[in-house]
């Protein structure tokens, strides 16, 4: 069960509020009260028959009705009714403050109920945390204005607290929720997924690419030969989340989501070496599966008779090397994922 599904639970329990504020307006607090307990009768009976079965949110809703309206007749004091929502509410502040500050997640389980098929990975339980937190605060803020205005506030003020602020508080943070996974979304890296082909078949973002090896994701990779015969390397940059600081072939990089393989070379070259190949022929296209993630790479070579400079911003440093000087660096100072394991067809090129 979401939070959306739960405040529409929640919606007819604010009905014989509305009703008990028109007929307290018109005939007086007692037939106000009488008609909200009926009416919450009629609602538990509707229900229960339309839907079939005994729906437990309204049931308990219905008794406290009853029994806030009853304790409210026989002292004559309406104040036991009017307090009704907070209690409704403190109910479920208290699932909320389990669920957000203990290890039982009680909202969880009440979703796994609701939709068998739910599974969530661990960032987005923490936001499912984070954001229930969220709603622990807001929900024990309104109680404390629902108490406030049934004490000191008129009978309007405290229906306008009791049911329209109530919606309005939760309209606005659902706003707020939307707004901010938008501007996530927009700052996140999201990667193609594929199957051992390379044809696409979803999309994931970065950071789960990297942390879960069932997902397949493209990269490219670029080798630059001058007209000496020498192999252009750069030094991957020391804020690399995959292997910083070593030596790797002249581009290497991720393919973004709705990019095509060469527009992701083109690409990564201008940004990594401020180079734009001429032409790309592809060497090789190969499954590289590390402890926490699966890559399709994709090889290419290309040529030029242009002096490189790196951009520093990328990547650390970029030099030609000759074969030689390639496989002395080859001691724990170039990539095992990349260089390391393509040395075999770069001398066959380069010799």
């Amino acid at each position: 069960m979401d939070k959306l599904s739960l405040l529409k639970k929640m919606l007819p329990g604010l009905l014989p509020i509305l009703i008990f504020i028109i007929a307290d307006e018109i005939w007086g607090t007692t037939i106000g009260i009488y008609t909200a307990v009926g009416v919450g009768i009629i609602q538990l009976v509707f229900i229960g028959i339309k839907e079939g079965r005994l729906e437990r949110f309204v049931l308990v809703d219905t008794a406290l009705i009853i029994g806030m309206g009853g304790i409210s007749l026989i002292l004559h004091d309406d104040i036991f009714f009017k307090l009704k929502p907070a209690i409704i509410e403190s109910i479920l502040a208290v699932v909320l403050g389990i669920s957000a500050f203990s290890s039982k997640n009680i909202l969880m389980k009440m979703s796994e109920r609701y939709m068998k098929d739910l599974v969530l990975h661990e960032k987005q339980i923490l936001q499912m945390k984070q954001q229930v937190r969220e709603l622990f605060y807001i929900v024990v803020l309104h109680i404390i204005m629902v108490i406030y205005s049934a004490y000191f506030l008129s009978n309007e003020a405290w229906a306008f607290v009791s049911t329209a602020l109530f919606y309005i508080i939760f309209g606005l943070y659902f706003g707020f929720v939307f707004l901010r996974q938008y501007l996530n979304n927009r700052n996140t890296e999201w990667l193609p997924v594929v199957d051992k082909e390379g044809n696409v078949i979803g999309k994931a973002t970065r950071d789960e690419c990297h942390r879960n090896p069932e997902l397949i994701y493209p990269v490219i990779r670029m080798h630059l030969i001058n007209n000496s015969g020498q192999i252009l390397l750069q030094k991957r940059s020391l804020k690399s989340d995959i292997e910083a600081g070593k030596w790797d072939a002249a581009v290497a990089g991720h393919i973004k989501h709705g990019e095509d393989i060469e527009q992701a070379v083109i690409r990564e070259s201008q940004e990594e070496i401020n180079f734009k190949p001429d032409f790309l022929d592809l060497l090789e296209k190969r499954i590289f599966k590390a402890p926490n993630s699966t890559a399709l790479m994709f090889i290419f070579i290309t040529q030029t008779d242009k002096n490189i400079e790196a951009n520093k911003k990328e990547v650390e440093d970029a030099r030609f090397f000759t074969f030689e000087q390639m496989m002395e660096l080859k001691k724990e100072k170039t990539t095992s994922m990349g260089l390391n394991q393509e040395i075999e067809i770069l001398r066959g090129i380069l010799s």
